[in-house]
C-alpha cells in the first residue's frame, strides 16, 4: 500500500479550441487544438492537471491511443502511485511502453505531478528538488507555411513586436520558400538569427543539401532535414552547410544522444514536453545533453496551452547556459481561449517575465484551470 496522496480516480477530455488562424507545415494542417486533457482527483477532492498533444508524424501517437493507454493502466496508477517515489518507479517498471507512448503518459505524469504537489503544498519545483522558477524567458517566433501574403502579414507583425530569433517551416517547394527568404530579408532587423524547419522532408542527405542551398541563406540551424533518426546523414547536411542540425522526431529519448556522431557542438535537441513523454523525461535529457555539451531548444506542438507552457518553462530552466532557443507559449494570440485566465504568453519581443505571474509560485504548476 503507497503512502501519501490517494488518487481517486482519472478524468480524461480530447481538448478541442479553435485557432485564430490557420497554422500549417509539411507535415500537418491544422485549425484547432487536438490535445490530451487529464485531470487526477485525490480522493479529498483535489485535482492536478495534465495535457499533451499526440502526434502520429512525431511520435506515432493518437489520441485514440493515448485514451486506451490511460484506459489500461488507470486501476494500477491509482493503486501504486501517491508520491514522487512511487511515480518514478512505476515510470521505471513501464519504460518500454512509455517509450511507444511517450505523449499519452505525459498527460497523466503531469496530472500526478501536479496533484502530489498541491496536496503537499509545493510547487512542482520545489516536488523536484528545483530551484524556483524566476527570471525572463525569450521567445522565438514561428512562421508557417502559409501563403506569400499571410506569410508577410504575420513576419511583419513579429518584427513590429520586436522579435528578432525567428523559425521558419519550409514546404520543399522551391519558389515558395524563396519568397519566404525575401519576405525576411526584407524585414531589415538587426542581428536576425534564422533557423529553418524542415519537417523531415527528403530521404537524401544530397538532396537536402541541393535544396537549402538554393535557398542561399546562413542559417543559424537546420530542423530535420531527412526522415527521422538518419544521424550519419543529418550530420553531411550540416557540414555541408556549416550549420547545426536540430533533432526533434529523431530524438525522443535520452539514450539516443549516445548515437550522434562527431562534434557534439553540432547538435541541438529540440526538446518538447509531450514529445519526450512529459517532464521527468524532459529534464532526464536535458541532464545528459548539458553532460555531453549538446545544447537544446525548449520547443513546443502547435496548440499547445497555458499548461505545458508552464511545464516547458521548467525544463528551460533547467537547461541554463544550454537554452539556445525556446518556442511556444502563444496562448490566445492562437489560440481563441486558453485553459487558464491569463494564459501563460510571450510580450513584446517575445519574452516571457515570470515575475508578472505570481500564481507560478503557488502549489503545483499554480494554474487554475477553467
Amino acid at each position: 500500500m503507497r503512502d501519501g496522496t490517494h488518487i481517486d480516480r482519472f478524468r480524461w477530455t480530447h481538448l478541442q479550441i479553435p485557432f485564430k488562424v490557420r497554422f500549417r507545415h509539411a507535415s500537418a494542417d491544422r485549425a484547432e487544438t487536438s490535445s490530451v486533457w487529464v485531470e487526477a482527483v485525490s480522493d479529498g477532492g483535489t485535482i492536478g492537471v495534465g495535457e499533451s498533444c499526440p502526434r502520429p508524424y512525431v511520435t506515432g501517437e493518437t489520441i485514440e491511443g493515448a485514451r486506451a493507454f490511460l484506459s489500461r493502466h488507470d486501476a494500477g496508477l491509482r493503486a501504486e502511485v501517491g508520491d514522487l517515489s512511487s511515480l518514478t518507479a512505476w515510470m521505471a517498471a513501464h519504460a518500454a511502453e512509455i517509450d511507444r507512448n511517450p505523449a499519452a503518459w505525459c498527460a497523466v505524469e503531469l496530472a500526478i505531478l501536479d496533484l502530489v504537489a498541491r496536496e503537499r503544498g509545493l510547487t512542482v519545483e520545489a516536488l523536484l528538488a528545483l530551484p524556483p522558477l524566476g527570471g525572463t524567458f525569450r521567445y522565438s517566433a514561428v512562421l508557417g507555411d502559409a501563403s506569400p501574403e499571410a506569410f508577410r502579414a504575420s513576419a511583419n507583425q513579429y518584427r513590429q513586436y520586436g522579435f528578432s530569433d525567428f523559425k521558419v517551416k519550409l514546404s520543399g517547394d522551391l519558389t515558395r520558400d524563396r519568397d519566404k527568404i525575401d519576405a525576411l530579408r526584407g524585414l531589415d532587423i538587426d542581428a536576425l538569427r534564422l533557423r529553418a524547419d524542415a519537417n523531415n522532408l527528403w530521404d537524401r542527405a544530397d538532396d537536402a543539401v541541393a535544396f537549402l542551398r538554393a535557398l542561399d541563406y546562413p542559417f543559424f540551424a537546420i530542423e530535420e532535414p531527412l526522415l527521422p533518426n538518419q544521424y550519419a546523414g543529418l550530420q553531411r547536411v550540416g557540414e555541408a552547410l556549416d550549420c547545426r542540425i536540430i533533432l526533434d522526431e529523431s530524438l525522443v529519448r535520452a539514450d539516443q544522444l549516445a548515437s550522434l556522431p562527431g562534434d557534439p557542438e553540432r547538435w541541438i535537441v529540440n526538446l518538447r514536453v509531450s514529445k519526450m513523454g512529459g517532464l521527468l523525461r524532459s529534464l532526464t535529457v536535458v541532464r545528459a545533453a548539458r553532460a555531453a555539451g549538446i545544447d537544446l531548444v525548449v520547443g513546443a506542438q502547435v496548440g499547445e496551452t497555458s499548461l505545458l507552457t508552464r511545464a516547458a518553462l521548467i525544463v528551460a530552466g533547467a537547461a541554463g547556459d544550454r537554452l539556445v532557443a525556446q518556442e511556444g507559449a502563444f496562448g490566445d494570440f492562437l489560440l481563441e481561449r486558453d485553459v487558464t485566465d491569463p494564459p501563460l504568453m510571450f510580450g513584446a519581443g517575445g519574452v516571457l517575465d515570470a515575475s508578472t505571474y505570481p500564481s507560478l509560485a503557488m502549489p503545483g504548476f499554480g494554474l487554475a484551470c477553467a
